[in-house]
């Protein structure tokens, strides 16, 4: 309900919501620990995430920032990490150095330092072995690279272990990592020299609870675009023409 009150534009209505939210899901915090079942993070992340674009909406980007750093203080170390920073970047990570990268397990070509790259625009393609619109996104960035590499684009794909796999509920990460190499050669057969770095850490940083979320970095090594959400070819183009051309 808050969502769609923000949606509509109703921000009174949406902020009465998202607090009334907040409040439940903080008395429901009393009893038990915030990840103990998925719907209470789920609540209480969508409670906060309304309570700061509300007040982004409303021009109060310095009362936005500080709901998601305080929130982050208190739930940095559970599953809504992610979702909160998402936020968080969309209000401030343009124009910031982009976060290194932990890139010890990787599948494809071994992952580059982001610093090593300065001097050549990057395109971050955080993806899921689950996410649907990732796979729709990878033609889309196969074609794209092919344009702009030899104006020196590199794409990196982060992606992240999450426990289980199409075929299993409770997947070893062994197994998993074997799942992700199958779905990358099934449907990413045009990017499998692309490197994927696998961290959890990577997700948590660039907040990358939506996937796929796309991460464009100028040559000066900082973050030129932060999109959470897929982009059709055509506006991603654009972004990554500016970024070269400049």
């Amino acid at each position: 309900m808050a969502r769609a009150a923000l949606n509509a534009r109703d921000y009174d209505q949406a902020s009465a919501y998202a607090k009334q939210t907040s409040a439940m899901a903080l008395e429901q915090l009393k009893r038990r620990p915030l990840d103990a079942e998925p719907h209470l993070p789920l609540a209480l992340g969508a409670a906060l995430e309304v309570q700061s674009q509300t007040l982004a909406a409303r021009g109060q980007r310095a009362q936005a920032t500080a709901v998601l750093q305080n929130a982050l203080r208190s739930y940095g170390n559970t599953s809504i990490r992610a979702r909160l920073q998402k936020n968080l970047n969309l209000l401030s990570f343009e124009g910031k150095a982009a976060p290194a990268l932990h890139t010890d397990q990787f599948l494809g070509s071994k992952p580059p330092v982001l610093a090593q790259l300065k001097g050549s625009p990057v395109l971050l393609f955080f993806w899921a072995h689950w996410c649907v619109d990732c796979k729709a996104e990878a033609p889309i960035i196969t074609q794209l690279r092919s344009e702009f590499a030899p104006k020196g684009l590199t794409v990196v794909g982060p992606t992240r272990l999450y426990g289980y796999t199409a075929q299993v509920e409770n997947a070893a990460p062994s197994d998993e990592l074997a799942y992700i190499d199958a779905v990358r050669h099934r449907f990413y057969a045009g990017l499998l020299d692309m490197p994927v770095p696998i961290s959890k850490y990577n997700f948590d940083v660039y907040g990358a609870s939506t996937t796929p979320t796309l991460v464009l970095l100028d040559r000066t090594g900082k973050v030129a675009m932060y999109h959470p959400g897929a982009l059709p070819y055509d506006q991603l183009r654009t972004a990554i023409e500016k970024v070269v051309d400049r």
